[in-house]
């Protein structure tokens, strides 16, 4: 893999959408930049365009600012200052508005060098970097931009990894992933941690943790406030609520203003004023037999029991016993897969899928989130669990 060296305004002014930003590997050196700021804001479009990745309906475009950009990926920047990073390494796409904050405009905002890797093989970034000068400048401190998928590149590479003094993972739009805890398990204690962001296409980015296993309760940016109310649907005791807050980065329909409130797809359980506790998103938690489950904890449960490629819980109607679920199984290439392996993993759950089928693929966003419709079933591989 060749990373092509780009300036900042090469790799501004091209756009989110430009193959060259968003499919080619690339390099640029924010380090050697001057007045980045102004750089910025003058290279910008006054609005960008986003688009919600469709995992729960259809795909829609959200429009926001340079300067609502530009400040949270400031936010952003901050969560990583105090690690001191040289260098940032960066999966996300700019396309999406995870990708354009965390791989282009947070290196930017802390001035170090960027290098974009779109594609699960190849080589990572060197750990030295000659200056213009000619002097050498050794790369001891990385920054880690990740989508879920990152983090089995990373251990593919552990060498790579573990010559870093430190590796600071920013990771946003999904769960982390159960093979996060394997990365840091292969590496000294406190040589890498793992800051999670919350949010969303339309309200950015809303709340923050530093990620471990204790599922530790996540604390709002200092510019968003929590507004719940009771869930219409609930029932007495139910503890979570809908996550509604607001923001002056909410973004904006064209055509339309920001909205002053927004509410997210998800559930959370408040704490106090500044902190909750994620309950689960509202396409990912369903009841079955009175009982509500989180399909993606269940996922990550499955997945430590069960050597596959990827899987999945889906939610489907039932005519008998209402809402239930189906699993999908995609099998690692050229390792064969029962049902039998997969059942007996299945059983070790706290509740069981109606339905198992092992199929081809899985229909993901490029930065994880599954998507509602699904490629067709594998012929003559469903069976009933």
């Amino acid at each position: 893999m060749t990373y092509k060296e780009l300036t900042g305004f090469d790799l501004l002014s091209a756009g989110s959408t430009a193959d060259e930003t968003t499919d080619q590997p690339w390099l640029v050196r924010w380090d050697l930049a001057t007045d980045v700021e102004r750089l910025v804001l003058d290279t910008l479009p006054a609005t960008m365009d986003f688009w919600t990745s469709g995992s729960t309906g259809p795909s829609q475009c959200w429009r926001r600012t340079r300067e609502q950009l530009w400040a949270e990926a400031g936010l952003l920047a901050d969560l990583l200052a105090d690690d001191r990073p040289t260098a940032v390494v960066s999966f996300a796409p700019p396309r999406h508005v995870y990708g354009m904050l965390a791989s282009v405009l947070v290196p930017a905002r802390l001035g170090l060098p960027v290098w974009y890797r779109p594609r699960y093989f190849g080589a990572m970034p060197p750990q030295e970097l000659v200056d213009p000068d000619g002097s050498t400048v050794r790369l001891d401190r990385w920054a880690v931009v990740a989508v879920p998928w990152t983090f089995s590149i990373l251990s593919r590479h552990l060498p790579w990894v573990r010559a870093a003094d430190r590796v600071s993972i920013l990771h946003s739009s999904a769960m982390v992933p159960a093979s996060a805890g394997d990365l840091l398990a292969e590496l000294d204690p406190g040589q890498a941690r793992i800051v999670e962001i919350f949010g969303s296409t339309e309200a950015g980015g809303v709340a923050t943790r530093e990620w471990d296993s204790s599922d530790p309760p996540w604390q709002l940016f200092a510019d968003v406030d929590l507004v719940t109310t009771p869930d219409p649907d609930g029932e007495d005791g139910d503890t979570e609520v809908p996550l509604v807050i607001r923001s002056p980065r909410l973004a904006h329909r064209p055509g339309a203003e920001a909205p002053a409130t927004w509410q997210l797809d998800d559930f959370v359980e408040p704490i106090d004023e500044r902190r909750y506790r994620f309950a689960g998103r509202r396409s990912r938690l369903v009841k079955v037999n009175g009982r509500r489950i989180n399909l993606d904890l269940l996922q990550e449960s499955l997945r430590t029991r069960l050597r596959c490629a990827d899987l999945a819980f889906l939610p489907v109607t039932d005519a008998t016993s209402g809402e239930h679920l189906d699993l999908l199984v995609v099998p690692e290439p050229g390792q064969p897969l029962t049902m039998t392996e997969v059942h007996t993993a299945v059983s070790q759950l706290e509740v069981r899928p109606r339905q198992v089928h092992l199929v081809d693929r899985i229909d993901r966003s490029e930065t994880g989130k599954l998507r509602r419709l699904q490629p067709p079933l594998t012929s003559g591989t469903g069976a009933d669990s």
